[in-house]
């Protein structure tokens, strides 16, 4: 491609982003008519974008995995979708309080508790769905498992606007205590492989520093406190590749972990 053809198709692109329209290829188109086809996939989309998808893929040819991929016996599996997850994802978007009714491991049920959801998460680590919310009578931030919520309405008496841009304001500054900092070396041998590494850090906020004196990268990654087990399951994943240097916690878990593996696994056991 000469330079001519890169500016040409540069001010297309640009042009198409700012009118709002996006292009997409025949993979991508037969990848999505795959995704359509499952099962739960009526039950993860709204009825008027189902209906949407389908029509707008019809001519479209699914894609062929049998030849490429053979799935031997699993476990079985969670389900990623939650019959709970389309109804909360619109009220979220539309800033509105609830009532919430839940079970507790207990076995005990609270009811009608006076609710502002704020956000939806998914466990890669639990593989279930969480919502996070704003309790508004004891102002506290919780998280709580889909499978957990047997019930939710709207508030009776919709809450003002001043009072959600507080109680966002609030969520914001206890979300912010919650953060956590880690610093991880890359063990300089393993430098090749600093794209696999960054991977699984991929879902985490972080800044890369290369030392040329040296010769190593620092990843600093920032979390939330409720997911440090989650980073060190990273962390020992990625093995002898990486190192934590700066973390205390993530420092101490790991050397209670190895201490437990050396005492259980050691030389002299």
């Amino acid at each position: 491609m000469n330079l001519f053809e890169k500016i040409f198709n540069y001010q297309i692109l640009s042009r198409l982003e700012d009118s709002g329209t996006s292009t997409t290829t025949s993979q991508e188109r037969a990848w999505l008519k795959s995704m359509i086809e499952l099962p739960v996939a009526s039950e993860a989309l709204s009825p008027a974008l189902y209906s949407k998808l389908v029509a707008a893929l019809e001519t479209e040819e699914v894609v062929d995995l049998s030849a490429a991929f053979i799935e031997k016996a699993r476990s079985a599996e969670k389900q990623p979708f939650h019959p709970h997850l389309r109804a909360l994802r619109q009220i979220i978007a539309n800033q509105t309080g609830l009532q919430l009714t839940t079970k507790l491991k207990d076995g005990r049920v609270k009811e009608r508790e006076p609710a502002f959801p704020y956000k939806l998460e998914y466990s890669m680590v639990k593989r279930e769905w969480y919502l996070l919310w704003y309790h508004l009578h004891y102002k506290a931030l919780l998280s709580t498992r889909l499978n957990q919520i047997d019930s939710f309405a709207l508030l009776s008496h919709p809450l003002p606007p001043e009072r959600i841009e507080r109680v966002q304001a609030h969520i914001k500054n206890l979300l912010e205590q919650r953060k956590r900092t880690a610093t991880i070396e890359v063990v300089r041998r393993y430098n090749r492989e600093l794209s696999r590494i960054l991977y699984a850090f991929s879902c985490f906020e972080k800044e890369v520093e290369y030392d040329d004196a040296s010769d190593r990268y620092l990843i600093r990654i920032t979390f939330q406190g409720n997911e440090a087990e989650y980073v060190l399951s990273k962390v020992r994943f990625l093995g002898q590749r990486v190192k934590i240097i700066e973390g205390e916690y993530l420092r101490s878990r790991m050397l209670e972990s190895s201490t437990k593996a050396l005492a259980r696994y050691g030389e002299n056991q």
